[in-house]
């Protein structure tokens, strides 16, 4: 019996050497360094191919702190207006006439009132004046009454 398992095993090391030699040979008919095919281009322009982009991981933040908010209510309204049309616009149409910066904008400046006079305004129309200036005009709801805010404003 043992006779048979060596005799076995040295036939199975025999086709691992023929197989490992059929191996060897075709590589050597390919050639250690064989050629490669060239790829076809098929545009006159080169296009870099596209790469790895990497997200941004800032080591710090670039600004220490958020920027304040310059616009606030007191920057937005600059002072209200006291012409005689503007004191008509208060007598019939329960309106108040301010001037603004005029950066600002009619959400903004309705809001600004609301914070300043705790009044709510039903719409604002604004013009920019000939001399640069932000002119608005806050009409208030019917809640209010223009010529009492005037009153406590100072307006008046």
């Amino acid at each position: 019996m043992p006779a048979k398992k060596a005799a076995a095993a040295a036939g199975a090391a025999k086709g691992g050497a023929v197989a490992k030699a059929t191996k060897a040979g075709a590589a050597v008919k390919q050639g250690l360094r064989s050629k490669k095919s060239n790829k076809v281009r098929k545009s006159s322009t080169f296009h870099r191919p596209k790469t790895l982009k990497a997200a941004r991981a800032p080591k710090y933040p670039r600004k220490s702190a958020p920027r304040a908010n310059k616009m606030d209510q007191f920057q937005i309204i600059k002072y209200p207006l006291t012409t005689e049309s503007a004191m008509k616009k208060i007598e019939d149409n329960n309106t108040l006439v301010f001037i603004c910066d005029v950066r600002a904008n009619k959400r903004q400046i309705a809001q600004a009132v609301k914070k300043m006079y705790d009044i709510v305004c039903a719409k604002v129309n604004t013009l920019v004046r000939p001399d640069g200036v932000k002119k608005a005009y806050v009409r208030l709801t019917q809640d209010f009454d223009a010529l009492d805010v005037a009153n406590k404003i100072g307006i008046i």
